[in-house]
């Protein structure tokens, strides 16, 4: 009975503090936006406000939300399953005792700021009021971004194990009249769609249960349109948010009785119980915030600037443009053919060639799919000289090389397979499901991770003259079962897969921190900011097809910035799709990205090659714009106009470049126009229309002030479907 009144009393007497004790204010903020929290010692740590900078936000210490105690709990910071809680919770953890329930309490908070004064980071400490389980929630702050990442520590000091039931990384309240939710969907080849949701009472979960091509159907990002059920890239109050995480996620929104939306953001918890022993800790992915005032376009515009700065590997280098072999080789090459598309390339004025998937593989060549994944050997028979052969080829035509590998993936038909069974992803006794005839490897297992840290390794070293790899992962985990986890722990797969991929890329960065890498992931399968971490871009999609290719660009570039979209001229008629579009608009889709180009250039015309040099040259002449500029979207490809813009500003706005694309058949009567943002209102610029040796338009060469092409706009001639244009705007 003693031991039974011990927690009762401390529960008791902790209840008692936090009545009586003053709230204390956590106040976490950059140049425009505060995130408040309110605390008392021994008392629930409480989410105050999310939004607009409060410079003063002191007197939300005194905040009564008037609600009832009997309708469940405030909103708190990070919610447990326990206590007053009837919401989905943050946290649900079953204790060494078999006890259900935890109730974190306020414990203390410090806020230090780093080397680089614009980031600062807060830490809030609480425990269970009963148990030995402590919480941190860490909130960093990026002040010149307006981006708040927030994550949790879960600590374990009890006595046995706890199991992990669902650890998201954050939970954020938000009280709005109406809540638009804007996120992602598709499926391969159709990746990035676009989908409009006004949120009811009750849940909507975003999520994955893919693990490595996890974001095909699905992306961990969303906006939030607050107060309003229409999507603005201009106006009204969003809020935007992205999860850094490599595997399986879930984003949870509740609408609860009091019209509260609570965001829960984090590692799917689905199928993914997590014992923590004693003595340790877990730490949850990243969750990536920020908020405007000034619609879709300025929260992504916050969300591009802190990718620049902090969250992409090499965020402020530029991949090369390229040309890359497998759209205009695919398995079929040798070093004669290869030479020659290296020769085209640089003839175009291209700067890197990549060498893709069909090199390797010696027992078993890598001539189909069927066969030589996981066998890293050159092959023999269609290069006897070797990478470095064709690398210094390159290099001595004036480009990069690059070279294409998958690690994570296995042929059933390969060496590796043949050694290494128990490296698979299958359960005992039940067959591993194939897919595009591979099996994945069991990155929970370290030696594995020696494994595809020795693929990276071993093939760098097969020239000094490689810059960029290609990392392509061309398959999902389904079945799974790991032979190196323990039989009742085979739940942790789903997170120590992710964590095992983070720690072989920690690994290579350490040891190649210039070289380039692409998540390549079947196209749109790895575009999300747990990757990013370690490459400099990601394959946007497949599906080269440039009108398919303004919806995929366009949804990516509401959270993605244009760095990382890696954007390729192919050929026609389209390899995925079969449509047929002419070079100029394939082009002018391409140059919003990373350009580059995918197709067998002996196949192109006199008259194309000598566009895409054209095109490729003025590609340069603005490039850093488009890399590292301002976007703002005018309009969108789903508008019924069927045409669609978007313009990159210089950051000293002292340059732009416009992209205008016809998407459908206009005919006589329907004339866009185009309002373009960003620009200094009292500056003149100058518009010159590119890659064209004649332009339609009245206002091509003059000059006009910002203010005029803001408020004025402009109205490009556009009536055929296909019909595109690129202008550079030069301050004068």
């Amino acid at each position: 009975m003693k031991k039974l009144l011990i927690p009762l009393i401390a529960a008791f007497a902790a209840n008692t503090v936090s009545a009586a004790a003053p709230q204390q204010v956590i106040d976490i903020s950059t140049d425009k936006v505060s995130m408040v929290l309110t605390a008392a010692p021994g008392g629930e740590v409480y989410f105050r406000h999310f939004g607009g900078r409060i410079d003063d936000p002191a007197p939300l210490a005194d905040y009564k939300s008037n609600r009832r105690s009997d309708h469940g709990t405030e909103d708190l910071a990070y919610p447990a399953t326990g206590g007053r809680n009837f919401r989905e919770p943050a946290l649900r953890v079953t204790h060494a005792d078999g006890d259900m329930n935890t109730e974190l309490r306020y414990v203390s908070h410090a806020s230090k700021q780093f080397s680089d004064k614009n980031v600062t980071e807060t830490v809030v400490k609480m425990t269970d009021c009963c148990q030995a389980l402590d919480v941190e929630l860490v909130f960093t702050a990026y002040a010149r971004e307006n981006v708040i990442t927030t994550h949790a520590v879960i600590r374990n000091r009890e006595k046995g194990p706890v199991t992990l039931h669902s650890f998201y990384s954050s939970s954020l309240p938000l009280k709005a009249d109406k809540y638009l939710l804007t996120h992602l969907y598709g499926a391969w080849a159709r990746e990035a769609q676009v989908d409009h949701t006004l949120l009811t009472h009750g849940s909507k979960s975003i999520e994955s249960t893919r693990e490595v091509r996890t974001t095909h159907t699905e992306n961990p990002a969303f906006l939030l349109t607050l107060n309003s059920d229409s999507f603005s890239e201009t106006c009204g109050e969003v809020i935007a948010g992205a999860l850094a995480w490599s595997g399986n996620f879930r984003l949870n929104f509740e609408v609860d009785e009091f019209d509260v939306l609570t965001v829960l953001a984090g590692a799917n918890p689905n199928a993914s119980e997590y014992r923590l022993r004693p003595g340790e800790t877990f730490t949850t992915p990243e969750m990536i915030y920020t908020h405007s005032f000034c619609g879709a376009g300025g929260a992504s515009r916050n969300l591009h600037d802190w990718a620049r700065n902090y969250g992409v590997y090499h965020g402020h280098e530029a991949v090369p443009t390229l040309l890359n072999s497998w759209e205009g080789a695919y398995f079929k090459f040798d070093a004669k053919v290869l030479k020659q598309m290296i020769d085209d390339a640089a003839s175009m004025g291209l700067e890197m060639f990549v060498l893709d998937d069909g090199w390797f593989g010696n027992k078993y060549p890598r001539n189909n799919s069927n066969a030589g994944l996981g066998d890293w050997q050159v092959n023999a028979a269609k290069l006897p000289e070797g990478i470095d052969h064709i690398a210094s080829y390159a290099h001595s035509k004036g480009l990069k090389f690059g070279i294409w590998i998958e690690p994570e993936m296995v042929n059933p038909k390969s060496e590796l397979a043949e050694k290494h069974p128990d490296w698979i992803v299958r359960p005992p006794k039940r067959e591993a499901p194939t897919t595009r005839n591979q099996w994945l490897l069991d990155l929970t297992n370290p030696k594995v991770q020696d494994f595809v840290f020795g693929v990276f390794d071993n093939t760098m070293k097969l020239s000094d003259k490689i810059d960029y790899i290609k990392w392509d992962a061309n398959r999902n985990a389904n079945n799974v079962g790991s032979a190196y986890l323990p039989a009742d722990e085979q739940s942790r797969f789903w997170i120590d897969y992710a964590q095992g991929f983070y720690k072989v890329m920690e690994r290579i960065r350490a040891k190649y921190p210039d070289v380039l890498i692409q998540a390549c992931a079947s196209g749109g399968g790895r575009v999300e900011y747990g990757a990013l971490k370690y490459f400099d871009e990601v394959w946007t999609s497949d599906n080269t097809e440039a009108l398919s290719r303004a919806r995929i660009q366009y949804g990516t570039s509401l959270f993605y910035p244009a760095v990382v979209m890696g954007s390729h001229v192919s050929a026609t008629p389209n390899h995925q799709t079969g449509n047929i579009t002419p070079i100029k608009f394939r082009f002018d889709m391409a140059c919003a990205g990373r350009l580059g180009m995918e197709l067998q250039p002996r196949q192109m015309t006199d008259e194309e090659r000598q566009f895409a040099r054209r095109a490729i040259a003025s590609y340069k002449e603005y490039r850093d714009i488009v890399m590292q500029g301002d976007l703002y979207r005018i309009g969108t490809p789903y508008d019924k106009s069927g045409c669609y813009g978007l313009m990159y500003v210089s950051k000293d706005r002292k340059q732009a470049v416009l992209f205008t694309y016809s998407l459908r058949y206009q005919g006589r009567s329907l004339i866009p126009k185009f309002r373009l943002q960003g620009l200094d209102p009292k500056t003149g610029y100058t518009i010159r229309e590119l890659n064209v040796d004649k332009s339609r338009n009245w206002f091509d060469g003059k000059t006009f002030s910002g203010e005029m092409l803001s408020n004025a706009g402009i109205n490009p001639s556009m009536p055929k479907i296909y019909d595109s244009g690129v202008f550079l705007l030069t301050a004068e």
